[in-house]
């Protein structure tokens, strides 16, 4: 009877020392709200991708923490949005990676032109070695860098003329992103560089302030770009991956285990928002194509004569980075093109 009661007891132990456990493992999750804002349009694998993400992280936490989706620019561009967050106005944003070089120069190497010739090479990179380090970069500049999601190969467009030759782009005002490398790359290909932030793009086709713009064929798509431009050049001039952040601010707020379901859940969306990128790209250019766009492809002759003018550029801005870095990355790249 004695060992009997011992077994019962020890039973009972046992499964209150499990309960309390599992309860207290849930109370590790507390009530936060987030605001994720992007300028990402409605409908775009970035948008498709922060969706993902409020999915997972509501069903992680069991809707303990709410995540608050802002698209197509409504709370401010990229470059503002660096800014809300070290200043804790907005907790999470997806940006482009090399707009973060106004903070570390390193960071100019993922907009090397023609540096990426295929996305397993780019995640290669950029899930690899490399671009932990520039992640890790951040924390001294009130961001946390959580991953890389992405927006595929840029290509060019414009409503004056096809572009198959580096000799087309001479003379047209072409809309970049506002960093220092894409303005000097349109430079040297004898455009007009005008840097704008993304929501006030279509305006300036439309009005034709600008020529032309270049960003990945589903953001052409997705912000409906076609109504205002005529001719689209598959270029693949830029490798596109995005920086998911949080603000310093509020990550200091969380716990261990909060932070680990955030970041879990941030690469758990990069999955499927890489997915959704690959193959809307080229779904995305038949699309444009039936809306009545001209689509050029160039040639791969053509191509070597963009690298041979933009070489100066790519070589300027190779001397902003960590020569060691660089070094890492162009080994990674060797590798990644080896094992294709």
């Amino acid at each position: 009877m004695r060992n009997g009661l011992q077994a019962v007891l020890a039973s009972a132990v046992t499964a209150g020392m499990l309960l309390f456990s599992g309860m207290g493992n849930a109370a590790e999750i507390g009530a936060h709200t987030m605001k994720l804002a992007s300028a990402g349009a409605d409908g775009s694998p970035l948008a498709l991708g922060m969706a993902k993400f409020a999915e997972i992280v509501k069903e992680k936490s069991g809707g303990k923490i709410k995540v608050q989706l802002f698209t197509n620019g409504v709370l401010g561009g990229d470059v503002q949005m660096i800014s809300a967050l070290q200043g804790g106005i907005v907790e999470m944003t997806v940006l482009n990676a090399g707009l973060l070089s106004s903070l570390d120069d390193n960071f100019v190497m993922v907009d090397l032109p023609f540096q990426f010739d295929s996305p397993k090479v780019a995640d290669a990179v950029m899930d690899g070695p490399v671009g932990k380090t520039l992640l890790d970069k951040l924390s001294a500049k009130g961001l946390v860098g959580l991953g890389y999601w992405e927006l595929g190969f840029r290509q060019l467009t414009n409503g004056r003329r096809p572009i198959a030759t580096v000799e087309d782009i001479a003379g047209l005002k072409i809309r970049v992103v506002q960093s220092p490398i894409y303005i000097d790359l349109f430079n040297t290909l004898g455009a007009n560089a005008v840097p704008l932030p993304f929501p006030e793009v279509y305006t300036a086709l439309e009005s034709k302030t600008v020529d032309g713009q270049e960003n990945p064929a589903p953001s052409i798509l997705t912000a409906k770009l076609n109504e205002v431009q005529k001719y689209l050049t598959l270029s693949n001039h830029m490798y596109n991956p995005q920086a998911v952040l949080v603000g310093a601010k509020f990550w200091a707020k969380l716990n261990e285990d909060e932070r680990k379901l955030i970041q879990d859940a941030t690469l758990e969306a990069r999955d499927y928002e890489r997915r959704v990128s690959r193959e809307q790209a080229s779904k995305a250019v038949d699309e444009l194509k039936a809306k009545g766009m001209t689509v050029t492809e160039l040639a791969p002759a053509e191509i070597e004569k963009f690298r041979a003018k933009i070489r100066p550029v790519v070589e300027k801005f190779s001397q902003k980075v960590d020569p060691a870095l660089m070094a890492q990355a162009q080994a990674e790249i060797a590798k990644a093109r080896a094992a294709q």
